[in-house]
């Protein structure tokens, strides 16, 4: 049996009707840029995550950028991130100019480990990125008070966590800005890039729609220096379809993630997720912890099996980062876990002989490593 990492034929039947109707009505009215269909993407979004206003941007990089450029960080400041995410967390700070500054993670929940905020906080300090790794919020009660104490904001990076909550209330409404990525892989995602920035604040909301679209408010009235970075009504036409759905993909998500780990619990060798009693998890990404991680990745492989590994090597060890300083050892459990961590198939519509297949596979090629 074949069980791709992730298979989107199944969402497109569920959309293709409806996204045909609208993609043509784009087409006929030629409104391929913040057209009124965007716009009400936006309205649809913000109001999915229970905030205020949404501004639809090209990546969920740059609703990072754009975040820290609405709250006016750059060069001589810091921004504190996770060491064990995707380096776009960290690239977004260092185009601002300023510096991330990184943080080791929760053995639990792959999340920032809010215990360790306090002794990296400055005056150069401006604010907190939490990343929602692989769909579960970070401990945001603990960030946020952290936060508040020492007066600098709090950018969500919920670019995996679509429809996610933490105390009953949704992911990109837990801090001062919220950031989602629509890459097409995402719960959801666009037919190609997109990204969107969510805030309960007016100012943040029109600095960011200045930013987006070369600092302009009027055609040729530019108050600030900004941007080209606006997410298409093409890719809002899609999204907006995927969004009416989303709600029931996240449960079908859950639902095979509840089968995975009963199949691999108490398994020898692997560690399945582990989730908090106060959030949601939405399973963007389901990641398993197994020894000899790197040869069983492999054999999964050759058994038609589409894993892959999210994320190898923690952005303090990247070759991008070197000029920091940071050094093998600094951050344990972020490197611990970049060693083991191993993501399994997932996406709405895979079936339970796929599920039952990846588990029994992983379960024997584990038994064989332990006989070893």
């Amino acid at each position: 049996m074949n069980v791709p990492f992730v298979d989107f034929s199944e969402q497109y039947q569920a959309i293709k009707d409806e996204i045909d109707v609208g993609l043509k009505a784009v087409f006929e009215k030629g409104n391929f840029i913040l057209g009124e269909e965007e716009k009400a993407f936006e309205s649809e979004f913000a109001q999915f995550c229970d905030t205020k206003y949404a501004v639809g941007v090209n990546s969920g990089t740059d609703a990072l950028y754009l975040a820290l450029g609405a709250l006016n960080i750059g060069v001589g400041d810091e921004v504190i991130i996770p060491s064990y995410t995707f380096i776009a967390t960290a690239l977004c700070i260092s185009y601002t100019g300023a510096k991330p500054v990184f943080v080791d993670i929760e053995d639990e929940t792959y999340n920032i480990d809010p215990a360790q905020l306090e002794g990296l906080i400055n005056d150069k300090t401006k604010a907190i990125i939490p990343v929602h790794l692989y769909g579960q919020p970070a401990n945001m009660d603990e960030i946020n008070a952290i936060a508040q104490k020492h007066d600098i904001a709090v950018i969500e990076d919920a670019c995996q966590a679509h429809g996610a909550t933490f105390e009953g209330k949704k992911t990109g409404s837990l801090g001062d800005i919220g950031c989602f990525s629509f890459y097409p892989t995402k719960s959801l995602g666009a037919f190609g890039d997109g990204g969107i920035v969510v805030t309960n604040s007016d100012k943040i909301s029109q600095k960011i729609q200045m930013l987006r679209d070369y600092g302009r408010k009027g055609r040729y009235e530019h108050k600030i220096k900004g941007y080209n970075s606006r997410l298409d009504t093409v890719q809002a036409v899609i999204l907006s379809a995927k969004l009416k759905r989303l709600d029931q993909w996240n449960g079908m998500r859950a639902s095979h993630a509840t089968r995975y780990c009963e199949l691999l619990k108490d398994v020898e060798g692997i560690t399945i997720p582990q989730i908090k009693d106060n959030r949601t998890h939405v399973f963007q990404t389901f990641a398993v912890r197994v020894s000899n991680r790197d040869q069983i990745c492999g054999e999964m492989k050759d058994k038609g099996i589409g894993v892959l590994i999210h994320y190898p090597i923690p952005i303090h060890l990247q070759d991008a980062y070197a000029d920091l300083g940071y050094k093998r050892g600094d951050f344990p459990v972020s490197e611990e876990i970049a060693g083991e961590i191993l993501s399994l198939p997932m996406f709405p519509h895979m079936t339970g002989d796929q599920i039952k297949y990846v588990c029994q596979t992983l379960k024997q090629l584990c038994a064989q490593k332990q006989k070893v």
